[in-house]
């Protein structure tokens, strides 16, 4: 009776041990990094807003939402991604038929003569199956862990293409801004040119003399020089855009409209929900969940693992006799296979589980703070591109006005030197070229912000 008492005792405690392998992932509470992507998850979703926005309504140039199309269509990153995702599939469906007994036939047959007598065949033709009871949530920590990969896979893909089709647009409008400053380099050349040759002219009549002359072609020859290191630019950038395209080197037809803005902008901040539309944040999430569920199958190694098997089949062979015709057999049984020298092994393995945890709530953590981080500094980008675009579109405006009153003062013969004009003018060309620079921070800052948010769906 004592020992009857003692066993039950025994199967008590450990049921009441094992409960806490069944409970599913939850996020921590007593965590304030985590709870803003708790909040995030909990709070009212707006499909028109900015990281649900797909990328045909945000980037609405025709070239360009084909070349992304393209990407899309022919990028091996993302077929990588997909693929992964299908085996993350595969191993979340062997997991479920982890459920199911596993059923197996080995037909067998065999003959022997000893002295010369007669050769009897046995045979024996069984099927066995074995089937083990998830009795402390082994198979179902399994299950779920492989249900987070698929997740996390998907989260993956997302961020893969989001990151893919940002590309392709930061790329586009890079060739963009480099086409505007080699047409400004070019049209600049031709007026220095046409400076040059006033200049000479003028030496002629003695309004200037030879250093002005001289002065006036070396700064032609500047602006000259800067034209191949702008076609090299440029050919290197449509190679890489090549390559996003997974394409071979090639010249791609680039817009000139350099009209770009988002549809929905956002002035000071970003609201705490855009953090759930993160893909990369969401992977990082689902690889806690993960972690989690094998911190819980390590917990399960210390319980008993118990299985059922049967063997059944036809056959002539019973013990030493050979009968024929053979007979119909079945086999039953049932094991209980519990740890006990191996238990060293499991803490160790519960250890190393705990601590992979904890990496995978420092890398979740980590990368709440790094999303927040990229659209705070986007936004910043964006703004202080917009506020410096503003002063230099006036410095270009006052620059043209100086160029000109100088160019007129230097005809007439009035107080100015041929110093002055190559001065206005080598201003007003930095000048031109900085205020091509702000659109384009502008626009790389938009982009950023667009992918910082989880947007490219």
């Amino acid at each position: 009776m004592k020992i009857k008492n003692i066993l039950i005792l025994t199967v008590v405690a450990t049921s009441l041990g094992s409960c806490n392998l069944y409970k599913k992932y939850q996020l921590p509470d007593d965590n304030a990094i985590v709870n803003n992507y708790k909040q995030s998850l909990e709070a009212p979703k707006d499909s028109a807003s900015l990281p649900y926005l797909s990328w045909r309504e945000v980037f609405t140039d025709p070239q360009l939402q084909s070349l992304i199309q393209t990407a899309l269509d022919n990028n091996t990153d993302l077929e990588n991604a997909r693929l992964n995702i299908e085996v993350a599939k595969a191993q979340l469906k062997g997991a479920k038929l982890s459920y199911f007994p596993s059923l197996a036939i080995a037909p067998n047959g065999g003959t022997a003569s000893y002295g010369g007598s007669h050769m009897n065949w046995s045979y024996t033709i069984p099927a066995s199956l074995n089937w083990e009871i998830d009795a402390f949530g082994k198979i179902l920590n399994r299950k779920r862990g492989a249900q987070v990969a698929v997740e996390q896979m998907e989260a993956y893909r997302q961020a893969a293409q989001s990151q893919i089709v940002c590309g392709v647009a930061s790329t586009y409008y890079a060739l963009m801004l480099l086409n505007q400053q080699l047409d400004l380099t070019k049209r600049t050349a031709e007026i220095w040119k046409d400076q040059v040759e006033s200049m000479k002219l003028m030496k002629e009549v003695g309004k200037t003399t030879a250093a002005g002359v001289v002065q006036s072609e070396a700064n032609l020859y500047s602006i000259l020089a800067s034209i191949p290191d702008l076609e090299q630019s440029i050919q290197i950038t449509q190679n890489t855009l090549s390559l996003l395209l997974n394409t071979f080197p090639q010249t791609w037809e680039i817009g000139s409209n350099l009209n770009f803005s988002l549809p929905a902008m956002l002035s000071e901040d970003i609201p705490v929900v855009y953090l759930a539309a993160r893909p990369d944040v969401a992977a990082a999430e689902r690889g806690f969940a993960s972690a989690y569920y094998a911190t819980n199958q390590a917990r399960a190694n210390f319980y008993p693992t118990l299985g059922i098997s049967a063997q059944g089949g036809f056959t002539n062979a019973i013990g030493n006799m050979i009968t024929n015709p053979g007979k119909w057999f079945i086999q039953l049984a049932g094991s209980l296979t519990a740890p006990i020298f191996s238990r060293g092994a499991n803490i160790a393995a519960l250890e190393a589980a705990k601590a992979n945890q904890q990496i995978a709530l420092n890398k979740f953590e980590y990368s709440i703070l790094n999303a927040s981080a990229d659209v705070r500094n986007a936004l910043v980008k964006y703004q202080k591109n917009d506020e410096k675009r503003v002063q230099v579109e006036k410095q270009v405006e006052s620059l043209e006005k100086s160029v000109e009153y100088t160019e007129e003062l230097l005809a007439f013969g009035q107080q100015t030197t041929y110093l002055e004009v190559l001065t206005a003018r080598s201003s007003l060309l930095q000048a031109q070229l900085a205020s091509l620079a702000c659109w384009h921070n502008k626009v790389s800052a938009l982009i950023e912000l667009y992918q910082a948010v989880g947007g490219g769906r």
